[in-house]
């Protein structure tokens, strides 16, 4: 007997010429469970944000004989005379107890607040407008150096050095003015250094002019030779011009 709701629905009385179309299989590939094995071992191993970095073992470090043995310490000498811990107390000795101090540890300590001098506050500077805060008296900022009592003073060590020098200095000069004085050595003017740099310049002003008068091709021996007295005359008259003009004051020797 059929249902009355199949028998009294007007629906069933208009006839059904659509068909619904036939739904067909979904394609699944055949390394469905393959990829799913994979893809749950990468994402295990990359479980860290990326693959662990373990260090790369020196080549150096490798194993060697008996490196694993456990070593032991080194055997000390028994000394039958050392001296014996103190015993163990006996099961019926009993610790002192009942010791009480009188002291009022509350008291004691509000008085050693109030009689005590107030903490000054660590000098700071900010230089942001956050808030942030730095040591004032590295910073630069401070004058810190200028205020102490030595400031400006040269250090003693530096006086020494100086005193020294000095010394040093005075004790050259009257070893040098003894030495010429033994040699008999004699300074000489400016007037006649001068009327000695002269002359060598024009000693070296002929030697050029004789120098480029040479002929341009060089083939004899003797024009060698020549040039070469010449190059070494010039190269000895230029050191004397410039050992003289280097040097203000020139002693020579009395003969």
């Amino acid at each position: 007997m059929d249902s009355p709701c199949t028998s009294e629905s007007i629906y069933n009385l208009i006839p059904s010429d659509l068909k619904e179309p036939p739904q067909h299989s979904r394609y699944a590939s055949l390394f469905r469970a393959t990829i799913k094995d994979d893809m749950k071992k990468f994402k295990t191993a990359m479980k860290t944000m990326g693959p662990a970095k373990v260090e790369i073992p020196s080549p150096k470090d490798f194993l060697k004989k008996h490196s694993k043995e456990k070593t032991l310490p080194p055997k000390k000498k028994f000394n039958r005379c050392s001296p014996k811990k103190p015993a163990v107390p006996l099961r019926t000795d009993h610790p002192v107890m009942g010791i009480q101090s009188g002291k009022n540890f509350i008291n004691t300590n509000a008085a050693d607040v109030i009689m005590g001098v107030a903490k000054k506050p660590k000098p700071i500077y900010i230089d942001k407008r956050t808030g942030d805060k730095h040591d004032l008296e590295t910073s630069g900022l401070f004058p810190k150096y200028i205020n102490k009592k030595d400031y400006g003073i040269t250090p003693e060590y530096i006086c020494k050095r100086n005193e020294d020098v000095k010394k040093a200095q005075e004790e050259y000069d009257n070893y040098i003015q003894e030495s010429l004085k033994k040699a008999a050595m004699k300074r000489l003017s400016d007037e006649e250094r001068e009327a000695v740099l002269q002359g060598l310049k024009k000693n070296w002003e002929e030697v050029h002019k004789e120098f480029q008068s040479l002929s341009v091709f060089i083939d004899s021996v003797p024009k060698k030779i020549r040039k070469q007295k010449l190059e070494k005359e010039m190269k000895q008259l230029e050191h004397d011009i410039s050992v003289i003009e280097k040097h203000k004051i020139i002693y020579i020797a009395n003969k």
